[in-house]
């Protein structure tokens, strides 16, 4: 565990470290926007934190494997209603299950299930992965996405999400098709972004700044 603090920060925030998060990228960024940051591969380091952070990167089915000690806490600090923000793979596992865990022959691998969905992988005339700068279309309120409508945000990734409800989706993207770049669940404390705010310059720290804001008011 490694803990990283500044002078009058205005929320305590763990990320979750269980070896496929980018997580020096996330913690500076969360640093910038006035967040106290602990990096923990403890389950345990999550019960105190005003808000938790699951980055990612890499496949469904390791991430969830890789995980899976924190299922049980992720889940009961959803429960409690604190802030819980899944970033590209780390929104994914907060869905039910991915077709990614198919195409690897991975079997019938189960999300966090915080957001019920699927993850689907892109289809027709467009590049896999999606890597680079888009456009963020915000379709509902959210803390998350205050001030960020219209702007652009670094993607890289081949599966999206796919909720089970259009209520799920706070953002979309278009791509081939218009799919949700940020999501949410129906209490509104857990979301995910599918795109990397640590890497989005300006509009990435709005957005976490958002999130710090919102830890802060718990």
């Amino acid at each position: 565990m490694s803990t990283t603090a500044s002078e009058q920060t205005a929320a305590s925030v763990v990320v979750v470290d269980y070896g496929l998060g980018n997580l020096r990228s996330v913690t500076r960024g969360l640093e910038r926007a006035n967040a106290s940051v602990t990096v923990s591969d403890d389950p345990g380091a999550l019960d105190d934190a005003d808000g938790i952070v699951l980055p990612g990167v890499g496949a469904f089915g390791d991430g969830m494997e890789n995980a899976g000690p924190f299922r049980d806490a992720l889940a009961d600090a959803a429960a409690e209603g604190r802030p819980l923000f899944g970033i590209c793979l780390g929104m994914q596992m907060l869905l039910t299950s991915s077709e990614e865990a198919d195409r690897e022959g991975q079997g019938d691998v189960t999300g966090l299930d915080l957001v019920p969905g699927r993850n689907r992988r892109f289809t027709g005339d467009v590049k896999v992965p999606h890597m680079g700068w888009n456009e963020l279309d915000v379709t509902r309120d959210h803390p998350l996405v205050e001030g960020v409508d219209g702007q652009y945000a670094y993607f890289v990734h081949s599966y999206y999400a796919d909720p089970d409800s259009d209520d799920h989706v706070v953002a979309e993207t278009d791509y081939g098709t218009t799919f949700p770049s940020v999501v949410a669940n129906d209490a509104g404390n857990v979301f995910g972004t599918q795109f990397h705010p640590e890497k989005s310059g300006e509009t990435g720290l709005r957005i976490l700044r958002n999130f710090v804001d919102v830890c802060a008011d718990q």
